[in-house]
């Protein structure tokens, strides 16, 4: 692994002999040459580096409906990168090649909790292309490059994904700096985990929206994720006041948090937290890495989409089911559908660009519905 990946961490604290961690809510405490939770923070002699500073390891042009982001830039694009691990535990992720793979070290590995699960046998992957292959050590872009690339490829913005975007804090916070000079918003797309001064220092440097996961209630999430679901909800009210656009997505899954109090809770709480017009998108989740219940049904979601509007939301979308209306946006006020979409991606928008419904005036929440 190459030197370039390390670089000292902006937030770290001493605490006797030992280092505190604090980009993020699991707040490691770590003893010289030890690896925090997520694996890509290391005390090195009484300093914490990040050993995946600009470590890219999935890298492409993605509508911003994809984050999902349906407010935001509609029908614009991204280039978006993701790196490698996670600060989560969920054992359902869909993107566990990457979240649950350790970034190479310099020092034995013997330090290295490696990962839970390689499923290298599995005949039937989905993912086979990218399963079947050796562990990447992933490439180095610097801040300015990625920018570069940005705008040589027609992206309108950035988005920091993939795998959680908070363990590349440093250099998501020089990629804002960056692209908000050249004129592009900046995204992440999270599970929320962020200190709120990690938070701060990237509205700080140009972060205009998020997709922020909320995998549950509290029992849920502390069982399956391994966390405490009252910092995300924190830092949702923080970034909201500090002026970023806010999206949340559940994954819903069966047995995890599908009950109707359970999603009763979460729609509740947006409700009054967040505001009604913040959206709310309920993704269909399917069997991975080492959950195996079977795919949510199609009946469950658009149960879980009713219990939202019931509590008041305003926009209540339908991820991972393709062709289905639940992925419209729908005047509030008359009720006229005024953009769809389909294979996430934006196919006709009649939102008027200052933001209203064209047919009754009506007030359509969001950020850059006339970007064009």
């Amino acid at each position: 692994m190459g030197s370039e990946f390390i670089h000292e961490a902006h937030l770290q604290e001493t605490v006797d002999d030992r280092m505190r961690c604090l980009t993020c809510e699991q707040r490691c405490l770590l003893a010289d040459g030890q690896l925090g939770w997520c694996r890509t923070r290391q005390n090195r002699g009484g300093r914490i580096y990040t050993l995946i500073y600009g470590l890219v390891s999935s890298l492409s042009c993605n509508p911003i409906e994809k984050k999902p982001l349906y407010h935001f830039y509609p029908g614009s694009v991204a280039l978006t990168a993701g790196s490698l691990s996670c600060n989560f535990s969920c054992p359902w992720c869909q993107n566990w090649h990457i979240s649950k793979q350790a970034p190479p070290i310099i020092e034995s590995e013997s330090q290295q909790k490696q990962p839970d699960c390689d499923h290298l046998s599995c005949p039937w992957c989905q993912n086979w292309h990218i399963s079947k292959r050796p562990p990447q050590d992933g490439e180095f872009i610097p801040p300015g490059e990625f920018v570069a690339r940005a705008r040589a490829q027609g992206c309108q913005g950035t988005s920091i994904s993939f795998n959680e975007p908070t363990l590349n804090l440093e250099w998501s916070l020089e990629v804002f700096r960056i692209a908000r000079h050249a004129g592009l918003y900046n995204t992440f797309v999270t599970n929320g985990y962020m200190s709120e001064a990690a938070l701060e220092l990237l509205v700080e440097a140009g972060l205009d929206g998020m997709n922020v996961d909320v995998k549950g209630d509290a029992e849920a999430v502390r069982e399956h994720c391994g966390a405490q679901v009252e910092f995300v909800w924190r830092n949702c009210r923080r970034a909201l006041e500090m002026g970023v656009w806010i999206e949340l997505t559940t994954l819903v899954i069966p047995g995890v948090n599908d009950d109707g109090a359970c999603l009763e809770g979460i729609a509740r709480r947006i409700a009054d937290e967040l505001g009604p017009d913040t959206p709310w998108h309920l993704s269909r989740y399917y069997p991975a890495y080492r959950f195996t219940a079977p795919p949510t049904p199609v009946a469950a979601l658009e149960r879980a989409r009713e219990i939202g509007q019931r509590a008041g939301l305003r926009y209540v979308y339908l991820g991972n089911v393709a062709g289905h209306p639940g992925e419209h946006t729908s005047c509030p006020s008359c009720g006229a559908v005024l953009a769809r979409r389909g294979l996430l991606r934006l196919h006709a928008r009649q939102v008027t660009p200052d933001g209203r419904c064209p047919h009754c005036g009506q007030d359509i929440a969001g950020v850059g519905w006339g970007w064009r």
